[in-house]
């Protein structure tokens, strides 16, 4: 089985990177672009030897007794397993080189090599609570079980309840569950709503209340539970137990301290795993000659008792009655649910009938003859005799509860079983009726309560359905499909509504990728698949479901020709699409394009609200590309259909972009008003409009205003206006605006000279990044943590890691970050004496700036450009920095040009005019004198200028 993913960052393990390559010697791993590659012991011996003596020729001699310590080989097998690592390596394919051979001597590995202790800190922990257990069963006759389970888990470790169907294994776990529940979270996953084996990592996180925006969910969830303790329940794993197996090995790889407790009809077998087989409840073998009272003693009749008082509290036993019902139980063989049904027809038909038809339906070794199916042959069986007793109408609507997957609601029943010759009224009363007779689970932990068939009743129903012709199969999945497209046609128009009911609509999750998948089908209809995955769209935006929502756009596009060309559905599939690719595939050429034809329509429709929603995915995205002057004029655009909404909120979205625009292309003053301006009419930040608008635009003003105010000499209420607005990203729940927030506010410690929260700050952003597996944040962390080692002055290997970090933002279209950590490159290329470099470096960021607009950091770099020209060519820089930084109103950027030709002009000879400089700059500044900047003017202001 392959290791997970992220065991490629656990802690406790040194890593080697280079190329697409990926070594942890602790795991015996090598990977190549996170995918384990099959190599040999010796092989990968001989790679890890040469990884630890990088650029270093290691001799032959040295080699064989690093790889063979214990045995004497001959030169051959070491050019036989260098030969097959080469070959797995690929060196030498397009241009790679990673092993040089010196004739006669040795090898040596010479490609970039990153050495990595990985330390990184822990995600937050999972939030303490019980996880959606069902409600505490009335458990009979389980005591040595539940101890024996919650014994078992004291060390956690993958225990696995195995038992044929029906004989209580769900009860036990949510026993167990329940009980744990005192002492550590416990969360509950029922797998028998999940259909698609691709969807478990999904279904897992859900339980766990992660949000998933990646591609690769395991990333994501064997992150968040990396360094949890709680218990982990699986219900119903048989049908997916491939990928269960799989992803539980992973889980305890990971996460030692989780544990978990899954039920199935087999074992797992997978590595570790401890199995209990749970048995029928103890029945009476030979009941003839006990008494009432011994018969009591033996669980099965205890349950079946207890379980005919609770339907019919009024019905009371007759002499003999328990001697009938031991012989049933003994007949049922001690299954719980089979006796649970038979109980239900005793409180409704009485102990002697309920007798005499057990007796007509089933041989003494019914529960023996099974086939490789045990649930199902079991249960037909049981539900065969159940399904008999029903009348027609009770039948055929039995028959159509198997298009639910998952909950149903009597609303949703009533729609979808009815027809023509069949009223919704009717099937209500039948839907009861099933319920009564325990065919169908009634869930009343809820407000409204709700319905569904256990995994292996659907199962025996769906067979039913099949038997009535695919006529009557289609025209009830499209009305299932139908009815849902209308449920989610009505989540509202506001924000606000759209959250709420996309909140109670969660449940609804199975039914509708289930309606998805037969109208996209080929029996199903494609008329009415592309408006029910725009109508879904919002759904799986809400539950950050991403890649999902990509899938479904994507395949609804290409049925843009039934007439849905310039419609507000295609609108809406088109933004949803833009928005999802830039999360999940970055910035490129297809997500442009969607939502540029999106905004088409929403003009062309005339509706301004959709506009600027548009409008602003637009801004932000040629923000991320690098196109400033785009973006600004996307922002200007937003201005003028936020002037005709005429709303607050509208007003503050638009002044949001507009001066986030200004802020990049260097007008620091403009804005800040336009921010100021945004942030008096903007709504709180909630979640509801950030999953709406795509982003946090309150956030977003908060933090260029942060950044603004910084530029412009105010780094008191820079600094306290980012920790505001991180403080409110960690709240809103949306890993993509905490990684926003963060980003911005990392730049603004690093300028001040935080560098101690600046390291801080990279950790939680590290963190998030690597956990949601958002690529374009996980190589900013890496590139700016380089930059707060050559702030620190420290750069050591911080040049390397940037020159890594730059071309894998650039291959991502991810523009926003390149200047500033250009930059740092540049002023780490100073403190290595790479002169030469550095001014290459920093003309070519420069050049970029002026193509791009991306001038806020023109004054900055003209300087750090100055610091490694002659004294004339210098000065004029300085000059030329001093002078676009008084007409971008950046008093940050200027104070530090000062400084810089204040020292010049003292190396001149110009002492008075160096201090009058020095002086005039201090006059301006009334806060952060606690700043790295401000320290060292006031410092050369107190000693002269040295």
């Amino acid at each position: 089985m392959a290791p997970a993913p992220d065991d490629l960052h656990d802690p406790a393990v040194l890593h080697f990177a280079f190329g697409p390559f990926r070594v942890v010697p602790g795991k015996r791993l090598l990977t190549r672009d996170d995918a384990v590659v099959d190599i040999g012991g010796r092989a990968l011996d001989l790679l890890i030897a040469l990884l630890e003596r990088p650029g270093r020729v290691v001799s032959k001699r040295e080699l064989i007794s690093l790889v063979w310590p214990d045995i004497v080989v001959e030169e051959g097998s070491l050019r036989f397993h260098m030969t097959g690592l080469r070959r797995i390596l690929g060196d030498g394919e397009d241009g790679a080189r990673y092993i040089n051979t010196q004739t006669g001597v040795g090898y040596a590995f010479v490609a970039p090599l990153e050495r990595t202790p990985a330390d990184l800190p822990a995600p937050q922990k999972i939030k303490r609570n019980v996880g959606g257990l069902p409600p505490r069963p009335s458990l009979i006759g389980r005591d040595v079980d539940v101890a024996l389970v919650l014994d078992r888990l004291l060390q956690p470790k993958l225990f696995t309840i195995v038992g044929p169907g029906g004989v209580g294994k769900t009860s036990l776990a949510v026993e167990v569950g329940h009980r744990r529940a005192g002492d550590d979270a416990v969360h509950f996953v029922d797998l028998a709503q999940v259909e698609d084996a691709a969807l478990v990592p999904f279904a897992l996180a859900g339980a766990l209340g992660i949000a998933v925006q990646a591609e690769e969910p395991m990333f994501v969830l064997l992150a968040h539970l990396r360094p949890q303790h709680l218990l982990l329940v699986l219900d119903n794993c048989e049908h997916l137990i491939d990928a269960v197996c799989a992803i539980v090995e992973q889980i305890k790889d990971v996460a030692p301290a989780v544990a978990i407790l899954a039920t199935s009809r087999e074992p797992l077998r997978a590595r570790g795993e401890h199995v209990h087989r749970l048995s029928p409840l103890a029945f009476p073998a030979d009941w003839q000659d006990l008494s009432g009272e011994q018969l009591l003693a033996f669980p099965a009749v205890q349950l079946f008792i207890e379980r005919v008082s609770s339907s019919n509290a009024a019905l009371a036993l007759a002499p003999g009655d328990t001697h009938l019902i031991a012989d049933m139980c003994q007949r049922l063989e001690g299954m719980a649910l089979p006796i649970e049904l038979a109980a239900v027809r005793v409180a409704v038909h009485g102990v002697h009938a309920t007798h005499a038809m057990l007796g007509e339906r089933f041989s003494l070794g019914w529960a023996g003859r099974r086939t490789a199916s045990p649930r199902h042959q079991t249960l037909r069986s049981m539900l065969d005799w159940s399904y008999d007793l029903l009348s027609a109408d009770e039948r055929l609507v039995f028959d159509r509860l198997a298009v639910f997957v998952g909950p149903f609601g009597l609303d949703g029943a009533s729609h979808i079983a009815a027809d023509d010759w069949i009223a919704p009224m009717t099937v209500a009363a039948i839907l009861d009726e099933l319920a009564a007779k325990g065919l169908v689970t009634v869930d009343r932990s809820n407000f409204t309560g709700s319905y569904r068939l256990l995994e292996m009743t659907r199962a025996y129903a769906r067979e039913k359905l099949q038997l009535r012709g695919p006529s009557e199969m289609h025209a009830l999945a499209f009305r299932h499909a139908a009815y849902l497209m209308e449920q989610l046609k009505h989540l509202g128009d506001s924000p606000h509504e759209i959250f709420a009911s996309s909140a109670r609509l969660g449940c609804q999750l199975g039914n509708i990728r289930s309606a998805l998948e037969w109208s996209f089908g080929p029996q199903g209809d494609p008329g009415l698949a592309l408006p029910l995955a725009a109508a879904s769209a919002q759904l799986f935006l809400h539950f950050s479901l991403l890649v999902e929502c990509r899938t479904w756009c994507t395949r609804a596009t290409e049925l843009l020709e039934l007439g849905y060309f310039g419609t507000p559905t295609e609108m809406e599939l088109q933004a949803a699409l833009g928005l999802v690719l830039m999360f999940t595939q970055g910035n490129s050429a297809a997500a442009e394009k969607a939502l540029l034809r999106a905004l088409d329509i929403a003009v062309s429709l005339g509706d301004h609200a959709a506009q600027l929603r548009l409008l602003g995915r637009l801004q932000i995205f040629y923000e991320r590309v690098g196109d400033f002057a785009s973006s600004l004029a996307w922002a200007e655009r937003a201005v003028e259909v936020g002037a005709l909404i005429d709303q607050p909120e509208a007003i503050a979205v638009a002044a949001s972009l507009a001066g986030i625009s200004y802020h990049l292309l260097g007008n620091q003053e403009r804005a800040r008003q336009a921010l100021e301006h945004s942030l008096r009419n903007s709504l709180p930040s909630e979640r509801s409009l950030t999953i709406h608008y795509g982003f946090d635009h309150r956030n977003r003003t908060g933090l260029a205003l942060a950044r603004t105010l910084w530029l412009m000499g105010y780094p008191d209420q820079a600094r306290q206006g980012a920790e505001q607005v991180e403080a409110q990203a960690a709240t809103l729940d949306h890993a993509a605006t905490y990684c926003i927030a963060l980003v911005w506010t990392l730049q603004i410690y690093l300028w001040t000279g935080d560098l101690e929260r600046a390291a801080e700050g990279l950790d939680t952003f590290r963190t998030i990044a690597e956990a949601n597996a958002f690529g374009p944040y996980v190589a900013a962390a890496m590139g700016i943590g380089a930059a707060i080692a050559i702030r620190a002055g420290q750069p050591g290997d911080a040049v390397s890691v940037l020159e890594e970090t730059l071309p894998r933002l650039h291959s991502m279209r991810y523009e926003l970050l390149t200047t500033p950590l250009e930059m740092a490159l540049t002023e780490g290329l100073i403190l290595n004496g790479q002169r030469d470099k550095a001014l290459a470096q920093v003309d070519a960021t420069i050049a970029h700036c002026r193509h791009s607009g991306d001038a806020f950091a023109l004054p900055e770099l003209l300087r750090i450009k100055a610091s490694i020209q002659t004294s004339d060519a210098a000065e004029a820089l300085l000059e030329e920095s001093l002078a676009l930084s008084q007409q971008q109103g950046s008093r940050s950027w200027a104070l530090r040009s000062s400084m810089d030709l204040a020292a010049l002009w003292q190396a001149q000879g110009r002492g008075n005019e160096a201090r009058q400089l020095l002086s005039q700059c201090r006059e301006q500044w009334s806060e952060g004198f606690d700043t790295q900047d401000l320290r060292q003017l006031m410092a050369r202001l107190g000693e002269g200028v040295t």
